[in-house]
C-alpha cells in the first residue's frame, strides 16, 4: 500500500489587497501572491515522492530522469533566481523592535523567533482605507512573510514563519535582489529527499511548485491526478 503525505502548507487565505500590489511586485513576489493553490493533490504529490532519488535529485520514471530546475521556478512562480544568497541570522536579539520597525505591530515584548501565521493575519488581512505609504508597506512585509513560512518555504513550524526572513523585506527595493527561487528549490529538494524515508508522514517546501511542474511538464496528469490510480500509473 502507498501512503499519502500530509502537507505543511498554511495559505494566506485571501488575496493582497490592491494597494499591496505595486509593492509586491518591486519585491519580486506578485506572481506567486496571485497563484491560488490550494487544490493540491496529495495523491500525485507522494507518487512523485516514491519516484525521487536523493543521490541523483532527480525523478526516475520508466522514461528516464528528470527534476525541478531553477527555469521551472521562475516560470511556474516568478521569483528571482538569480543575485544574492537568502540567508538569515537564526537569532535576533531584539525582535520586537524589529517587528515594529517593519511591521508597525509585534507579537510580543520578549524574544521570539516567529510570527504565527494566525497573528499575521489578525493584524493584517483588513487594511484600513486611510491606511498611508508606510502601513502599506508594513502590511506587504506581513504579506510576504506569510507566503514564504506558509507556501514557498513551510517547515516543521507549520504554524508560523521564522523571524529570520524579516530584515531582508527591510528595503523593498532591494528584496528582489535574492535569489528567492534558489532558496525555495532547495528547500523542496530536501523536503523530497527527507520524505525518502517511508516512515514519514508529511512534507514541506513548495508543494504548489512541484504540483505545477508536475502538471506543466506531464500534462497527462492532469486528467488522471484526482483518480486513485495515479500510483500504478506512475509506478509503471
Amino acid at each position: 500500500m502507498y501512503r499519502v503525505l500530509r502537507g505543511r502548507v498554511n495559505s494566506v487565505g485571501f488575496l493582497p489587497d490592491e494597494r499591496l500590489i505595486p509593492y509586491l511586485e518591486l519585491a519580486g513576489f506578485v506572481s506567486a501572491a496571485l497563484i491560488q493553490t490550494f487544490d493540491l493533490r496529495y495523491n500525485l504529490i507522494s507518487a512523485l515522492v516514491e519516484r525521487w532519488r536523493p543521490e541523483t535529485h532527480t525523478f526516475h520514471f520508466p522514461c528516464g530522469e528528470c527534476t525541478i530546475t531553477l527555469e521551472d521556478v521562475a516560470l511556474q512562480l516568478g521569483l528571482p533566481i538569480d543575485g544574492n544568497v537568502v540567508t538569515g541570522v537564526s537569532l535576533i536579539s531584539r525582535p520586537a523592535t524589529l517587528c515594529y520597525e517593519l511591521l508597525g505591530h509585534s507579537p510580543s515584548e520578549g524574544k521570539f523567533t516567529g510570527l504565527r501565521f494566525s497573528w499575521l493575519k489578525a493584524n493584517f488581512e483588513h487594511l484600513s482605507s486611510t491606511a498611508n505609504e508606510r502601513e502599506v508597506m508594513q502590511a506587504a512585509r506581513s504579506y510576504i512573510m506569510h507566503l514564504i513560512g506558509g507556501v514557498l518555504m513551510p517547515d516543521a513550524n507549520d504554524s508560523m514563519v521564522h523571524l529570520m526572513y524579516l530584515p531582508l523585506l527591510s528595503n523593498l527595493h532591494n528584496t528582489r535582489s535574492y535569489s528567492w527561487g534558489s532558496a525555495v528549490l532547495a528547500m523542496l529538494y530536501r523536503e523530497l529527499c527527507r520524505t525518502t524515508d517511508p516512515s514519514t508522514m508529511d512534507i514541506g517546501g513548495c508543494l504548489i511548485l512541484l504540483q505545477l511542474w508536475a502538471l506543466y511538464r506531464m500534462p497527462f496528469l492532469a486528467s488522471i491526478s484526482h483518480q486513485s490510480y495515479i500510483f500504478p500509473l506512475i509506478h509503471r
